[in-house]
């Protein structure tokens, strides 16, 4: 009896490392991955290139993700947690309208500070044609951090804000015009079309969208 019982903790303990293992040698994968999509661009890394970076097989890549669409797809919903981690913070500010105004400056620093990520997620569309394979699976990780922006607008509308307004719309309407700053700004198209004080910009043109949310 003893010994049955000092054998299977000996069993669940080789089989939670051999767990932990697995999963470390996953996230070293989608490490390296990120690194070469940064250093190299997506089109030009190959499976081959991500196992020759942490030294395995491409075989070894191969046993976690079926293709690099997978990989994107992965690195794709690592970055989702991290902006949605960003936004929660803001969970705690009472006044919506308030709450919403600091969302699009976390969600402008987040694009600022992690480009090669935000073309990911908002740009590419590998990760979606991934999610096409799996029988049309919702965009979850899109979906929560959506529904944290119409939630703060529709609170803004119980409020008196924004009368007149359809929820959804606005709420796009919002997102669509952040996005647009942000990827102008990281494709470097503010310098080229001559604007004045191309460096300051990006604060000042969502300076100028809070204004008009704020009128509204």
């Amino acid at each position: 009896m003893f010994i049955f019982f000092v054998t299977s903790i000996q069993t669940m303990g080789t089989a939670e490392r051999k767990a932990k293992e697995k999963e470390e040698l996953k996230n070293l994968i989608l490490q390296a991955a990120r690194k070469l999509f940064a250093e190299n661009g997506i089109e030009q890394t190959t499976i081959r290139n991500i196992a020759q970076e942490i030294e395995y097989s491409v075989g070894t890549v191969y046993v976690y993700f079926k293709d690099k669409n997978e990989i994107l797809h992965h690195l794709h919903i690592q970055g989702f947690k991290q902006l949605g981690g960003d936004m929660r913070v803001l969970a705690s500010v009472d006044d919506p309208m308030e709450r919403l105004r600091a969302l699009g400056r976390v969600y402008l620093r987040f694009a600022i500070e992690n480009p090669d990520m935000y073309e990911l997620m908002f740009s590419m569309k590998a990760p979606m044609e991934f999610l096409e394979t799996l029988h049309n699976q919702e965009w979850n990780e899109g979906k929560a951090t959506f529904d944290f922006l119409r939630t703060t607008v529709n609170q803004c509308m119980e409020k008196g804000h924004f009368k007149g307004h359809e929820l959804e719309a606005l709420s796009f309407t919002i997102w669509s015009a952040t996005h647009g700053m942000a990827s102008l700004h990281i494709n470097q198209r503010i310098k080229g079309v001559n604007l004045c004080g191309p460096e300051t910009m990006l604060d000042r043109a969502y300076d100028e969208l809070v204004m008009l949310i704020n009128r509204a």
